[in-house]
């Protein structure tokens, strides 16, 4: 029987193949054929069907925020006015390029987010300026961040 995309099940060669791809997502198909001792072919249809399965969303050059000017990383949380000012709100902060990430969330924030700006002056214009002007939002409490001494992907 023909597994569909959504219930694509990885096996042991699909993991490995996974785990390569994420340390060097540049290596050529040829090169993971040969360490895998199956046909370039192969490496080409599973990462395919991957894909179809939503479990490969895409590739993606990972740069450093340091090298770029971008000192300060820092989480707010965020308490909407109402439940119903989700989505106006992630509108608008969707529109901030120093937003980087965002969740809805349950708990104390209706919406948890990370930003990155060069330094403490730009962040705290960021907060004044850009984040606690927005309508839909009654409150932020910031969490500067030190280090991240953890940092990787979830192993498949």
């Amino acid at each position: 029987m023909k597994k569909s995309p959504e219930n694509y099940q990885i096996d042991d060669l699909d993991r490995s193949i996974l785990k390569t791809l994420m340390d060097e997502a540049r290596i050529p198909y040829a090169e993971l054929a040969k360490r895998y001792k199956v046909s370039p072919a192969t490496i080409h249809v599973r990462v395919e069907k991957m894909k179809r399965a939503g479990i490969i969303e895409g590739t993606r050059l990972q740069v450093n925020a340091k090298r770029l000017g971008y000192d300060v990383c820092c989480f707010i949380g965020i308490t909407l006015k109402s439940a119903g000012d989700y989505p106006a709100a992630i509108e608008k902060l969707e529109k901030l390029e120093e937003v980087i990430e965002a969740y809805y969330t349950t708990g104390q924030y209706n919406v948890f987010i990370k930003i990155m700006t060069p330094s403490i002056d730009e962040l705290q214009h960021t907060l004044i300026n850009r984040i606690q002007a927005i309508d839909e939002i009654q409150s932020t409490e910031t969490l500067i961040s030190l280090q991240q001494p953890i940092n990787r992907d979830i192993q498949p």
